[in-house]
C-alpha cells in the first residue's frame, strides 16, 4: 500500500521538482539577464565614456581667446588670426591681405580672370559658387529668405540683414565726411561719391558720367527712346519708376514735399528745393559773362540769351522773336 503511495505520489513529487527547476530556471535566467544587461551597460557606460575621451584628445587644441577646440593645429592657427587681426597672406599684384590662403585665391581670381563656376542657364560665370547660387535664383524666381516684419522675400541673406535694418534704424555705416548713416556699405559708397564728386559710370554715346551704375542706365534710355513704364491712365511711357510716380501724381493730384517756411506743397521733390532757395537767397546758378545769380538754371538760360542775342521763339503771325516762352506766348 506504501508502495503504491510511493508510486502514485512519485509524479507529484516529479511535478513538484519539475516546478521547481523552472522556477529556479526562471529564477536564475533572469539573474543571468540581469548581469548580463548589467555588464552590456557598464560596457555601453564605458565605451562612451571613452568616445568622449577620444573627442576631447582629438580637439585638444584650444584657443586661448574664447575656448573653441579643434581637432588639427593647423585650423586653432587659422581661427587665431581672426582675434589677433594677423593677415599673412597677401596679393603679389595689390599686396591686398588675407587672414586665410583660400581668401587670397579666391581674390586671386579677380586679377587672373578666372571664373570656374558657369551659370547652365545664361552662361554668365562666377569666381565663387556661392555667387553662382545666389545669380541661379535670379532664373528659378526663388527667393527663401523672408522678413520677419513685413514678409518681404529675398533671394541671399546678406540682402534681407539689410532689409532688417529698415526696420531696426540701424544704420552702422558712416560717411566720413558729413557724418550720415547707411545701411549697407554699397549705400555709403554710393553717397561718398557726392563729396568726392567722382563719376566712374560714363556714357558710350555722350561722355556724361555718373555716379552711380542705375543713373547710367536710365540715361542710355534718352538715347535708346526706350520706355519701359507705362502709366496705367494715360498710358504715357517713362524711362524710369521713379519719372512714372512723379507722373502719376498729375493724375492722383498729390503733393508729398511741403515748404517748412510757406506750406506750399509740392508733386516734386526738385521743386520743393527750388522754392526754398526763395526763402533762402541762394542762387547756386551764375552767369559766366556779368556775374548775376540764378537760382534756378532755366532762369540762367533765358539770361544768357540777352548776351548773345538769342531770340529761338519767333510769331508765324508776325516778324517778331522773343528770347523766352513766356514773352512769346504773352504776345
Amino acid at each position: 500500500m506504501a508502495s503504491v503511495k510511493m508510486e502514485d505520489c512519485s509524479p507529484t513529487l516529479g511535478l513538484n521538482v519539475i516546478i521547481k527547476d523552472e522556477e529556479e530556471d526562471e529564477h536564475n535566467i533572469g539573474e543571468s539577464i540581469s548581469k548580463d544587461d548589467t555588464a552590456d551597460m557598464d560596457t555601453f557606460l564605458i565605451a562612451g565614456e571613452q568616445l568622449q575621451e577620444d573627442d576631447k584628445e582629438k580637439k585638444s587644441h584650444c584657443c586661448s581667446f574664447c575656448g573653441i577646440s579643434f581637432v588639427f593645429i593647423s585650423l586653432l592657427k587659422r581661427h587665431i588670426n581672426i582675434h589677433t587681426g594677423e593677415k599673412p597672406y597677401s596679393c603679389s599684384d595689390c599686396g591686398k591681405r588675407f587672414s586665410e590662403s583660400g581668401s587670397l585665391k579666391m581674390h586671386m581670381r579677380i586679377h587672373t580672370g578666372e571664373k570656374p563656376y558657369t551659370c547652365s542657364d545664361c552662361g554668365k560665370c562666377f569666381i565663387r559658387f556661392f555667387q553662382l547660387t545666389k545669380h541661379q535664383r535670379v532664373h528659378t524666381g526663388e527667393k527663401p529668405y523672408s522678413c520677419s516684419e513685413c514678409r518681404k522675400c529675398f533671394s541671399d541673406s546678406g540682402s534681407l540683414k539689410i532689409h532688417m535694418r529698415t526696420h531696426s534704424g540701424e544704420k552702422p555705416y558712416t560717411c566720413s565726411y558729413c557724418g550720415k548713416g547707411f545701411v549697407s556699405s554699397s549705400c555709403l559708397t554710393k553717397h561718398q561719391r557726392v563729396h568726392t564728386r567722382e563719376n566712374p559710370y560714363s556714357c558710350s554715346d555722350c561722355g556724361k558720367g555718373f555716379c552711380r551704375l542705375d543713373h547710367l542706365k536710365v540715361h542710355m534710355r534718352k538715347h535708346s527712346g526706350e520706355k519701359p513704364y507705362s502709366c496705367s491712365d494715360c498710358g504715357k511711357g517713362f524711362i524710369s519708376s521713379s519719372c512714372l510716380a512723379t507722373h502719376q501724381r498729375v493724375h492722383t493730384g498729390e503733393k508729398p514735399y511741403s515748404c517748412s517756411d510757406c506750406g506750399k506743397v509740392f508733386c516734386r521733390l526738385d521743386h520743393l528745393k527750388v522754392h526754398m532757395r526763395k526763402h533762402s537767397g541762394e542762387k547756386p546758378y551764375s552767369c559766366s559773362d556779368c556775374g548775376k545769380g540764378f537760382c534756378r538754371t532755366d532762369q540762367l538760360k533765358v539770361h544768357r540769351r540777352t548776351h548773345t542775342g538769342e531770340k529761338p521763339y519767333s510769331s508765324s503771325d508776325c516778324v517778331k522773336d522773343f528770347s523766352c516762352l513766356g514773352g512769346f506766348k504773352v504776345h
